[in-house]
């Protein structure tokens, strides 16, 4: 039995006083745009050179000279890539002192090319220099409940971070004070990083769908009031910053991206009038279909709980059981993926023509409210990391479906 959970009106929580923002309904149609780009290098390779022989690809991001940091988490390194792909420095390692992580996570490149990155080992936010050189540890907040760590956004300013809590998570660690009420909603928070405690300020409150009972969710349920994981189907906590450190925010299953300013509030929401699918029993089955040919393509996961394996499931065993845990949401949410580009403009990823397809058209949006058009389905991926003058970077597997990283660059459409 797999249990579907129905949604509230409300997409998300507005304050009284940002209760009149402008709202700016975007074209129905969609207006192609031709795939324009080239392939500046690509590196990580199981037969290149010792340098790139990344063990997982983990996060990627630019600095403003066009430079690529990667970090691998399998090796706990930073490797830094050139415009040309030349090898030019790499940092980090596994270990207890300061510079070194522990359980390290979430990266953050700043413009002149220093480094944040999440250490739940140390209870930390690290930060490197522009020359890799360790700089200074930021600890985290006292917080209630389990502390996670979640994707770092970097702040244009170069003093703060952002950070989704109720996104996917990278790191969960042991609660430092216990938490006695639950979560009412997925925040967007600003991580200012100038003292010795990171201070948080919450830029927005993003919705968090009600559910039933949740304790028999690991690392998330009701007992430690932890945000539950994401329903299948249901909408997604996701954002992009923009150069002037605006935000672009969505977390309903509307395509509905709301325009951010810290300290100010929504200011703006783009909207396309598209109605999501309602999730009937067939299109239950289709998913389930498809989840199943997923798994039995890379194996069942087994987990270990104190030292114990969990015994085998057979692939459909594992899907149902998992969709019935975390229960399915009433309608197929539109945005799947969201980005935005250093010149400002916000990339939007729609599922695709099945609704567990994520891989789906991408539009491009402006802040102010224009739609430039939409890239089909196909025609480019939503990029793990914008760069400067139209450099975005992908992780995509070899032929011998080992991560490697494709760098390629806009043409002259989206080069300013």
């Amino acid at each position: 039995m797999v249990h579907v959970v129905c949604r509230v009106a409300a997409a998300w929580v507005v304050p009284p006083a940002l209760s009149a923002q402008e709202v700016i309904e975007l074209p129905t149609e969609d207006r192609r745009i031709d795939a324009d780009f080239e392939e500046v290098y690509r590196v990580g390779s199981v037969t290149g050179d010792a340098w790139e022989q990344f063990g997982n690809v983990r996060a990627l991001g630019f600095d403003g000279m066009g430079r690529l940091y990667v970090y691998d988490n399998q090796a706990a390194r930073i490797t830094v890539v050139g415009p040309g792909g030349e090898y030019l420095r790499a940092f980090g390692r596994s270990g207890e002192g300061p510079g070194e992580f522990r359980s390290a996570d979430g990266l953050a490149v700043m413009r002149d090319g220093r480094v944040v990155i999440g250490d739940l080992g140390h209870r930390a936010y690290q930060i490197f220099d522009a020359n890799g050189d360790f700089e200074r540890l930021v600890r985290m907040a006292p917080e209630p409940g389990d502390v996670r760590l979640t994707a770092l956004l970097a702040d244009p300013g170069g003093e703060a971070v952002f950070t989704l809590v109720g996104a996917r998570n990278l790191q969960v660690g042991m609660a430092t004070i216990g938490r006695t009420t639950p979560h009412t909603t997925r925040p967007l928070e600003r991580l200012i990083l100038t003292g010795d405690v990171a201070v948080k300020d919450t830029v927005a409150e993003g919705w968090l769908p009600p559910g039933g009972d949740r304790s028999g969710l690991p690392f998330g349920g009701q007992v430690n009031f932890g945000i539950p994981p994401r329903r299948v189907f249901g909408p997604h906590v996701l954002a992009g910053v923009l150069p002037d450190g605006d935000v672009a925010f969505s977390d309903s299953s509307a395509y509905a991206i709301r325009i951010v300013r810290p300290g100010e509030g929504i200011g703006r929401i783009l909207k396309r009038p598209f109605r999501p699918i309602p999730v009937t029993n067939r299109v239950i089955e289709a998913e389930t279909e498809r989840r199943v040919k997923e798994m039995e393509a890379r194996g069942v996961p087994r987990f270990v709980i104190n030292g114990v394996a969990s015994p085998p499931e057979s692939p459909r065993e594992s899907v149902v059981g998992y969709m019935d845990l975390v229960g399915v949401f009433d309608e197929v949410s539109i945005v799947r993926s969201l980005g935005a580009r250093w010149n400002g403009e916000i990339w939007v990823q729609r599922h695709g023509e099945e609704p567990g397809d994520d891989d789906g058209p991408i539009d491009v949006l402006t802040k102010e409210g224009g739609y430039v058009g939409t890239y089909p389905a196909g025609a480019i991926g939503m990029p793990a990391a914008f760069g400067p003058a139209g450099l975005m970077a992908f992780i995509e597997p070899d032929e011998m479906d080992v991560k490697m990283v494709v760098v390629r660059r806009l043409g002259p459409r989206g080069r300013q």
